[in-house]
């Protein structure tokens, strides 16, 4: 019996030394620094370089023409340049204030064709969405964009590996200033402002309370020795 209460725990002590290395080997096993999605290395972006003075205001476009074209009155009187976002179906209407956009020498980005739900769509039902608004903004302006904010920040692997095959780059935030919810310019201001950093990606909507202080943040910035860049510009240094 002794013999074989020894042969027991003996078998015991093995496999639990096998299960303790199984566990050990999984636990160190690198995981990548970039999501892999179909095969290519594409991943979503949130900030530009960390090591340059730099930030950038990415305007998301789907109403307001009117407010948009006083943004690009306001960024023009700072000497600064920002990033207009736009959905395809607000470009096909406001064919004057796009060109205004790019007149103004602002840079134009890609906000998807009709505002939908990119964490939804199928691959192909994301690459329609980004590429049908690619082609209207290329034949009102002559634009060839290559940056894409998803509406309302949501996106999947599929909207990603879209990204890739259209020639996008998937561009996020550092910095909300939740102006569509609270019509707060106080708020506005300080969301905007709060903890400044090197590279910042600064989101806002051409709402009325957040034209009221855009000149008070650019300022802000400004002051604070910030360079004001495109989001490409922020993104490729």
């Amino acid at each position: 019996m002794k013999k074989l209460n020894k042969k027991i725990t003996a078998i015991t002590n093995l496999v639990l030394v096998a299960i303790f290395s199984v566990v050990v080997a999984v636990s160190f096993v690198p995981s990548p620094t970039v999501p892999i999605y179909g095969g290519k290395g594409v991943s979503a972006i949130y900030h530009g370089n960390r090591e340059n003075a730099n930030i950038s205001f990415m305007v998301n476009v789907y109403e307001g023409a009117d407010v948009v074209e006083k943004m690009v009155e306001t960024f023009d009187s700072f000497g600064v340049k920002a990033t207009f976002f736009v959905g395809g179906c607000w470009a096909d209407d406001n064919e004057f204030t796009l060109k205004k956009i790019v007149n103004s020498g602002h840079e134009l980005a890609n906000h998807g064709y009709f505002h939908k739900d990119h964490k939804k769509l199928s691959f192909e039902k994301n690459k329609e969405e980004i590429s049908n608004n690619g082609v209207i903004v290329k034949a009102l302006c002559g634009v060839k964009m290559d940056l894409f904010a998803p509406p309302s920040g949501s996106f999947s692997e599929s909207t990603l590996e879209a990204c890739s095959d259209l020639g996008y780059k998937l561009i996020m935030w550092s910095k909300d200033t939740i102006d569509w919810r609270d019509k707060d310019a106080r708020l506005v201001f300080s969301r905007a402002t709060k903890n400044p950093s090197n590279g910042d990606l600064i989101l806002m909507h051409p709402k009325e309370h957040t034209l009221s202080v855009l000149g008070d943040i650019i300022k802000f910035y400004k002051d604070a020795g910030f360079n004001i860049v495109t989001v490409s510009n922020n993104i490729a240094e």
